[in-house]
């Protein structure tokens, strides 16, 4: 007897779909609204802008570290602070023009990044976030001591005053959308990469991502160097922004707590998560910031109240109810041709995707 020939039907795996050609679009047009803001806006509107910025470029760093690697770390203000001091020594000391000083102070965060890693790679868990945090005050502490770099009242960045003030406002205003639209980037591609695949196994189980062949530390030290560049990298525009620079305000552990409450807003372990994040806790901080202490404490409510009700964020709610992904960076499983006989039927979610990768 002849067996019956059966077919069966073909798949294809895809990420992008056309909801992310729209947001591709529609990207591309803010991007460039956003860059025409010096051209037609106010000082004080560029200045706040910057703040969101910054902010928005502090959050993705935060979330690479915590929502993809599994790192949470409580002492990313020692690379911000390191970045702020950065733009002083290359600007006013080596004599670098203070726009190219702010890309070269993230350096400076990575030379001291690099040495640290393995110390605080041994701890695990809290431990980790103690030992991330002991070392943004050591570094504060050597900082404030050393005479040069003006102790604990800290210095003026001279070579970023003696610029003309609009091509320094304009310019900082320009920077800060470079390394926010950056960071965005910068984790997009890296998710799109086998270390985006390698980040995601770590932070569910390191041991069994290791026994999968997945190199954990190199991994870890990759993500951990660029998260302390990225800061590093803000520091040095909030420095060119407030032109003063002083280690109280440098290091604070405010830094990171600002990025935590934003991840945590809008969405641990997701791109969009910090954009609408940072979004909410900007329009919190202008609305808010003039009651003082009791500031601090409605962002604690805040907080709180999303943890309980909503605990992967905003954005985590939106993608779970709706099965929405503004950024392509998850497999799908693509039905392309069903079997002879059946109709073509949509499978779940977009574009007929019928399984997804985590």
């Amino acid at each position: 007897m002849s067996t019956p020939d059966v077919t069966t039907p073909a798949f294809r795996v895809a990420r992008s779909t056309r909801i992310h050609k729209y947001v591709l679009v529609v990207s591309v047009i803010v991007v460039a609204v956003l860059a025409s803001v010096p051209l037609w806006a106010e000082v004080s509107v560029m200045r706040n802008m910057v703040t969101l910025f910054t902010l928005l470029a502090l959050a993705q760093m935060w979330n690479l570290l915590g929502g993809y690697a599994g790192l949470i770390s409580v002492g990313q203000q020692a690379y911000i602070g390191l970045g702020a001091y950065g733009l002083w020594l290359l600007g006013d000391v080596i004599g670098l023009h203070p726009f190219i000083a702010v890309f070269a102070a993230g350096l400076l965060a990575v030379v001291v990044a690099l040495p640290v890693a393995p110390l605080i790679f041994r701890l695990r868990g809290g431990y980790f976030a103690i030992g991330t945090w002991v070392v943004a005050e050591v570094v504060r502490l050597i900082v404030s001591n050393i005479q040069a770099t003006g102790g604990g009242s800290g210095k003026t960045v001279i070579s970023a005053a003696r610029l003309p003030i609009d091509t320094r406002i304009s310019g900082t205003y320009l920077l800060a959308l470079i390394v926010a639209v950056g960071s965005i980037l910068l984790v997009y591609f890296l998710l799109r990469s086998r270390l985006g695949l390698a980040l995601t196994a770590i932070r569910d189980n390191d041991l069994a991502a290791q026994s999968s062949g997945v190199n954990v530390f190199r991994s870890k030290l990759f993500v951990y160097v660029i998260a302390a560049f990225g800061c590093g990298v803000v520091g040095a525009v909030v420095a060119m922004n407030l032109l003063r620079i002083q280690p109280t305000a440098a290091f604070t552990v405010n830094w990171t707590a600002y990025m935590m409450f934003i991840v945590v807003i809008g969405g641990f372990g997701t791109i969009e998560g910090p954009i609408i994040g940072a979004v909410i806790y900007f329009a919190l901080l202008q609305s808010l910031s003039q009651y003082g202490t009791l500031y601090m404490l409605l962002l604690g409510v805040v907080a709180v109240i999303m943890v309980t009700v909503a605990p992967k964020g905003i954005w985590g709610y939106i993608a779970k109810r709706w099965n929405l992904h503004l950024f392509p960076v998850r497999r799908r499983l693509v039905l392309e041709s069903p079997p002879p006989g059946e109709d073509k039927k949509p499978a779940e979610g977009p574009d007929n995707a019928v399984a997804e990768s985590v």
